[in-house]
C-alpha cells in the first residue's frame, strides 16, 4: 500500500498533465461548430485540382448573401405604401360646411329652393373630392394602396390629390356648373378642405415582410450525376456558387445520423494530435517548462481562450472572424517564455482553428504570417512604443494580405469589403490589450514578465532603499554584481533582465545583521572576533534563509527568490571552516555548508560566478591582467569542481564566455592600463 501511494505521489504531476490534455481536447471539440467538413478545397480564380466532380446528390443552387441583400433592397425600394381612409373627417367637413351655409342663409335672403340647391351642390362636391380622399402631402411612392371600408384599393399617381389640388377641383366643378352662388360656396368649401388619408405604417411593414418572406434563397437545381466542374477547369463565378452550394448541403447532411459520431471522432483525433505535438515539443526542448504544471496550465489556458473566442465569433459573426486578436498569444508567450515557444504554440492554435473558420487556407496563411511578424518585431514590451510599433506592423500585414488574396480571387480591385480594413484596425487595438493581460496573468499564475522585472530593478523600490540604508556596502556589492551578471548574460544569450534583478536582491538577507559582513564594516571592529567559527558560519549561512523570508514578505516573485536560494549553492563558508579546523581535528563540513540548492539555470549559474568573483576581488592588491585572469579562473574552477553547475543548462563554452566577460569587467573596474616604458 505504501509503495502504491509513493508511486501515485511521484506520478501525480504526469497524471495532472494527462487530465489537462484530455480536458483540453474535449473542450476544443465541444467548442467546434456542429457541422462536417467538405473534402475539397477550392478558390475562386484557381484551377480545380481534383478529378471531374459530378453531383453526388440533388441539391439547390444557393444565392449569395449579396444577391439576397440586393433582392431585399429592391423590394424595399418598390414597396407599396398603405394609407387609411378616415370617413369621419368627411362627415365633419359636411357638417361644418352646412353650418356656414346656414349662417349665410340667415344673413341673406335665399329662397328655400336656392338653399336646397346650395346645400346639395356642396354635398355633391365634397363627395366628389373625397371619393378617393385627400393627402396632406402628395406621396413620393408610385405604389399606393388605399384602405377604405376594409378593402385595399390601388391608387394611380394621377389620382393623388393634395389640399391644393382639392381646392382647384372645387373651383373647376363650380365653374363647369356656372353656378351663380359659386364664389361664396367655393370660399366656404375651400376653407373647410382638410386631409383624410393617413399613412398606415403597420400595414405597410406587414406587407413588406410578406414580400420579403417570399424571396427564394435558391436559384435553380442541380440534378444528381451532372458534371459540376472538370479537372483543370478554372473555378469561375458560376461554378464557385454551385460548389459553395454543394459544400453547404454536404456539410449539413454529413452531420446527421450516425455520421455525427464519426465526425466527432475525426475532430477529436486531429485535435489530440496537435496537442500531442505541443507536449512533445515541451518535453524535448523546454523540459523545465514541461515539469512545471503551472506553466503548462498557463499555455493550455491561452490556447483554449483563443479557440473559444474564435469559435464564438464564427458562430455569431462569421464575417468578423479577424477581429479576434490572435497575435496576443505569441506576444504573451514570448514575454513569459521565449520566441520559439510562442511561435510554435501560435502555429498549433492556428492549425486547430483551421477546422472552424471559413476560407481556412487564407486564414491560416494570414495568421501564421502575422504571428511571425509578432515574434520578429515585439521585443522589450515594457517599452510602450515597441508594442505600438509591433501592433501597427501586424495590422499592416493583415491589410496587405487581404488585399493580395482579394486580387487573386477576383482578378480586380472591385468589390473590396472596406469594412474588413476596419476589422483589422480593431484587431490591432484589441492586441494592445496584451499589456494589461500580461499583468493579470502574472497575478493569476504567479509568473514574472519583463515588465515586472523592470519595476523590480528600480533601485528606488522600497526593499532596495531599505537595503541601501541598512547595509550600504551590500547594496553597492549587489549593484556591481548586477552589472557583471547582466553583461555576462548578454554575452551568452541568457535573460539579462532576470539576472540583473536576481543580482540586486540576492543578498537582501544581510539586512538582518549587516555588521557581520565585511562590506558593511566601517571600523576595524569585527564582531566575528568574539564568536566561535561555527556560530559565525551560521550567521553567514543564515543570510540566505533570511533573504528568502524578507523577499516573500515583500511579495518578490519566486523566480527572483530562486537567485537568493542558489547564489551560494552548496559551497562551504571556507574561511570559518578553516578556522574551526585549527580548533578541532574532526570538523563536520555540513555545519559550514550552505543549504542549496545548486544553480539550475544559466541565469542562476551566472549569478553564482559573478557574486563570487566580485566579492573575492576586494581582496586583490595591485591587480594586473595576469592576476585577474588567474583569479577568475581559480574561483570558477573551484565552483565547477564542487559540482555547482551540474543542474544548470550551461555549457563549458558558455562558462568560458562568462569568465571572459568577468575578466574584462574587472579590468575596467580596476582601471588597468598598459605600462609604457619610461
Amino acid at each position: 500500500m505504501g509503495k502504491t501511494l509513493d508511486n501515485v505521489y511521484k506520478h501525480q504531476s504526469l497524471a495532472y498533465k494527462y487530465f489537462l490534455y484530455l480536458v483540453s481536447v474535449g473542450l476544443i471539440v465541444f467548442f467546434f461548430p456542429k457541422g462536417g467538413k467538405f473534402k475539397y478545397e477550392f478558390q475562386k480564380g484557381k484551377p480545380w485540382q481534383y478529378e471531374n466532380l459530378y453531383a453526388p446528390i440533388d441539391f439547390s443552387i444557393k444565392k449569395t448573401q449579396e444577391e439576397i441583400a440586393q433582392e431585399q433592397q429592391l423590394l424595399r425600394n418598390r414597396k407599396t405604401d398603405y394609407y387609411s381612409f378616415d370617413a369621419s373627417i368627411v362627415t365633419t367637413i359636411k357638417n361644418d360646411v352646412q353650418q356656414e351655409l346656414n349662417g349665410l342663409f340667415e344673413a341673406n335672403s335665399f329662397s328655400r329652393q336656392e338653399q336646397r340647391v346650395l346645400s346639395n351642390t356642396a354635398e355633391e362636391i365634397i363627395d366628389s373630392i373625397y371619393t378617393l380622399g385627400v393627402f396632406q402631402n402628395l406621396p413620393s411612392s408610385s405604389a399606393i394602396m388605399l384602405v377604405k371600408n376594409n378593402e385595399a384599393i390601388p391608387l394611380d399617381p394621377n389620382e393623388f390629390k393634395g389640399i391644393e389640388e382639392a381646392k382647384e377641383r372645387i373651383s373647376s366643378i363650380l365653374g363647369q356648373r356656372n353656378f351663380q352662388g359659386d364664389a361664396r360656396l367655393g370660399n366656404i368649401l375651400q376653407r373647410n378642405v382638410r386631409p383624410n388619408l393617413s399613412y398606415n405604417e403597420a400595414l405597410t411593414n406587414k406587407a413588406l415582410e410578406e414580400e420579403l418572406s417570399k424571396i427564394s434563397y435558391t436559384r435553380g437545381e442541380v440534378a444528381q450525376g451532372r458534371l459540376i466542374i472538370a479537372k483543370g477547369e478554372v473555378v469561375e463565378a458560376e461554378n464557385f456558387k454551385i460548389l459553395n452550394s454543394l459544400k453547404d448541403e454536404y456539410e449539413s447532411e454529413l452531420w446527421r445520423g450516425n455520421n455525427y459520431y464519426f465526425i466527432l471522432l475525426g475532430y477529436t483525433i486531429l485535435v489530440a494530435l496537435v496537442l500531442i505535438m505541443l507536449f512533445l515539443f515541451l518535453k524535448r526542448y523546454r523540459n523545465e517548462i514541461f515539469k512545471n504544471n503551472n506553466k503548462v496550465t498557463f499555455i493550455f489556458f491561452n490556447i483554449l481562450l483563443m479557440v473559444l473566442a474564435t469559435t464564438f465569433t464564427v458562430k455569431q459573426y462569421e464575417s468578423y472572424v479577424y477581429v479576434v486578436p490572435l497575435c496576443i498569444l505569441p506576444l504573451v508567450l514570448k514575454n513569459f517564455f521565449d520566441a520559439r515557444l510562442g511561435l510554435f504554440v501560435h502555429v498549433l492554435t492556428v492549425l486547430i482553428l483551421g477546422f472552424v473558420v471559413p476560407n481556412s487556407f487564407e486564414y491560416i496563411f494570414l495568421q501564421i504570417i502575422a504571428g511571425i511578424v509578432t515574434i520578429l518585431t515585439a521585443s522589450e514590451l515594457y517599452k510602450r512604443a515597441n508594442l505600438f510599433i509591433s501592433v501597427g506592423q501586424i495590422t499592416l500585414i493583415y491589410i496587405i494580405g487581404y488585399f493580395a488574396f482579394h486580387a487573386i480571387h477576383e482578378g480586380n480591385l472591385e468589390n473590396i469589403e472596406w469594412v474588413l480594413f476596419g476589422v483589422f484596425v480593431l484587431n490591432g487595438l484589441l492586441t494592445l490589450f496584451a499589456q494589461p493581460l500580461i499583468y493579470m496573468f502574472e497575478k493569476i499564475f504567479g509568473l514574472v514578465s519583463d515588465v515586472s522585472l523592470l519595476e523590480l530593478s528600480d533601485t528606488n523600490s522600497k526593499l532596495l532603499k531599505e537595503l541601501s540604508d541598512k547595509a550600504p556596502g551590500t547594496f553597492h556589492h549587489s549593484l556591481q554584481v548586477a552589472n557583471l551578471a547582466e553583461a555576462a548574460a548578454n554575452e551568452i544569450g541568457a535573460n539579462a533582465m532576470l539576472v540583473r534583478v536576481g543580482a540586486l536582491y540576492h543578498d537582501v538577507g544581510k539586512m538582518e545583521r549587516p555588521t557581520y559582513f565585511t562590506e558593511n564594516q566601517i571600523t576595524n571592529v569585527n564582531p566575528h572576533d568574539d564568536l566561535p567559527p561555527r556560530e559565525s558560519a551560521k550567521i553567514i549561512i543564515d543570510h540566505v534563509i533570511n533573504g528568502i523570508e524578507i523577499a516573500r514578505k515583500n511579495n518578490i516573485p519566486d523566480r527572483v527568490i530562486d537567485f537568493i536560494r542558489t547564489h551560494h549553492g552548496t559551497t562551504l563558508v571556507y574561511y570559518f571552516f578553516k578556522k574551526q579546523q585549527e580548533l578541532e581535528a574532526e570538523v563536520n563540513s555540513d555545519d559550514f555548508r550552505y543549504p542549496g540548492p545548486i544553480p539550475f539555470s544559466k541565469e542562476t549559474a551566472i549569478l553564482m560566478m559573478s557574486d563570487a568573483v566580485e566579492a573575492a576581488s576586494k581582496s586583490l592588491k595591485n591587480p594586473t591582467f595576469t592576476i585577474i585572469d588567474e583569479f577568475v579562473d581559480k574561483i570558477v574552477k573551484g565552483q565547477m569542481q564542487a559540482d555547482q553547475f551540474l543542474n544548470a543548462n550551461i555549457t563549458l563554452k558558455e562558462i568560458e564566455m562568462v569568465k571572459k566577460v568577468l575578466k574584462q569587467k574587472l579590468t575596467n573596474i580596476y582601471h588597468l592600463r598598459v605600462e609604457y616604458p619610461e
